[in-house]
């Protein structure tokens, strides 16, 4: 099911930063700089300090906070932990793998996009190329050495000015980008993804 709610009620829910938003979340307008980490609901602040959580809410949270990260329905990520226990790598490794090659979050990690959010909107609008073609798939799967490029009309968002005019922004190794034009170079390797996950919880949640 997909979520409609107030994103920033994702971010605290799990206790850290998701990135859902764009810049609001290096701004002091993030609820996580204004409030801590403080669950969403009128029992949020009860709830705070109640205890461990057990082994099973462990690996449950982890999952939610991927799954969310990532912005994928529950039956997608079931389908890409199975497809990475498929694979020759460890699975844990195999899944973020699978998870970053999305058209979506490629087209975020270029900086085409300020949020993943926004980024899955530029591929549902038609604004994405994939090795010249239009691919309105949020989901499809980017390979090493295909290019995406944001289609010449798409240039006029202002959105899209501002993330490719943004200074500060970092590509990660395994992409390549000039102007409105990307490439995937290669797989990401687990170091180059970072984040504040664990996938050995999320692969032992799916194994129980």
């Amino acid at each position: 099911m997909k979520y409609v709610d107030p994103k920033c009620r994702l971010c605290r829910r799990e206790g850290v930063k998701l990135f859902l938003k764009g810049e609001r979340c290096f701004s002091p307008q993030c609820p996580l700089e204004k409030k801590g980490a403080v669950p969403p609901g009128v029992h949020g602040q009860k709830n705070l300090g109640r205890g461990r959580l057990s082994e099973y809410g462990r690996r449950l949270r982890e999952k939610q906070k991927l799954k969310r990260l990532y912005g994928v329905t529950e039956k997608q990520f079931k389908k890409y932990v199975n497809e990475a226990r498929r694979a020759r790598t460890e699975t844990g490794k195999g899944l973020l793998a699978i998870l970053e090659t999305r058209l979506d979050n490629v087209v975020y990690r270029l900086g085409f996009a300020p949020a993943k959010s926004a980024a899955k909107q530029l591929v549902a609008h038609g604004h994405i190329w994939v090795d010249e073609k239009k691919v309105d798939i949020s989901s499809y799967r980017i390979k090493p050495g295909q290019v995406v490029t944001l289609r010449p009309r798409s240039l006029k968002i202002k959105p899209v000015i501002a993330s490719l005019g943004k200074k500060d922004f970092s590509l990660p190794a395994w992409l390549e980008r000039k102007g409105p034009v990307g490439k995937v170079k290669r797989l990401p390797r687990r170091e180059e993804i970072g984040g504040d996950i664990d996938e050995r919880l999320v692969v032992e949640y799916f194994s129980r």
